[in-house]
């Protein structure tokens, strides 16, 4: 049992460390933007957030 619980541990600590080796190495690293409103690709593509196309929408009286 607790064999188990210790391999579960050092798995999780082994992935969260994988998932944040560029955070950690890069000077002024940070995660990437997962918000759509965020992504210059996104943006660059005119897709917005849907807040803010839902704010337009209502602006211009087409929101039904």
């Amino acid at each position: 049992m607790v064999e188990t619980l210790l391999l579960t541990v050092l798995i999780i600590a082994i992935s969260i460390f994988m998932l944040s080796i560029r955070v950690i190495i890069k000077k002024n690293g940070r995660f990437s933007a997962h918000d759509v409103g965020e992504s210059k690709a996104m943006r660059e593509r005119g897709i917005n957030c849907t807040l803010e196309q839902d704010k337009e929408s209502r602006m211009k009286g087409k929101a039904f």
